[in-house]
């Protein structure tokens, strides 16, 4: 987050909704009673820090936080997309073992750019710069089967040295051809095709979703 030169309530908004976002989070996927009270009071944290910027009573402001946890628009998710020798970069996951672009979320206080970068380096231990954003996949078009409705940004990333190594979430790294891919997770076995057309500039990017549900 870049605060320089930005007035101090501007500043406390981001930040409010940086620490909102990080105990919501916390708060649906913690089972350890001590994590679930840090999150609350993080959450209240947040709550004050907003009210504060509003002039605002501080309970109430709470109050509102913690009636509204679940995700009111589409989760952003951010994909890389590295290409060597006309392979593409695939890490395989720890949890299904299947393989994909190296992703995650994009988190509260990060642009698009940074979060794939970060998400790269997490995943498959190589640092790059984002230099296109080759499509957006709507994950219920694409059958990714994830728990929320949200949209992969898919995102071309250039490196210097592509000697990928696996993080904490992946068991492997390596590049692959099309005529060559590892079993995919269901969303990739639909979207991965259309990022090699994207690549050879069979289609224009970036890709967007054009039909209607």
């Amino acid at each position: 987050m870049n605060t320089v030169g930005q007035p101090l309530r501007e500043v406390a908004y981001e930040v409010a909704a940086e620490l909102r976002s990080m105990a919501s989070v916390g708060l649906a996927h913690s089972a350890d009673p001590y994590d679930i009270d840090r999150y609350h009071r993080i959450l209240g944290a947040a709550a004050r820090l907003a009210a504060s910027a509003e002039a605002n009573s501080p309970t109430g402001e709470e109050l509102d936080f913690r009636g509204n946890l679940s995700h009111v628009s589409p989760q952003v998710g951010c994909d890389a997309v590295v290409v060597h020798d006309g392979a593409v970069l695939l890490v395989q996951r720890a949890d299904d073992r299947l393989w994909c672009l190296p992703g995650g979320w994009v988190e509260v206080g990060e642009t698009l750019a940074e979060a794939t970068v970060r998400e790269l380096r997490e995943e498959a231990g190589v640092n790059g710069v984002a230099v296109q954003l080759l499509g957006v996949f709507d994950s219920r078009v694409w059958h990714s089967l994830v728990k929320v409705h949200m949209y992969h940004c898919i995102t071309r990333v250039e490196v210097d040295h592509p000697e990928p190594l696996p993080g904490l979430e992946t068991l492997a790294v390596d590049f692959f051809e099309e005529a060559s891919l590892p079993p995919l997770t269901r969303g990739h076995v639909s979207w991965l095709p259309i990022v090699f057309k994207l690549l050879r500039g069979e289609i224009t990017a970036p890709f967007l979703d054009l039909i209607s549900l």
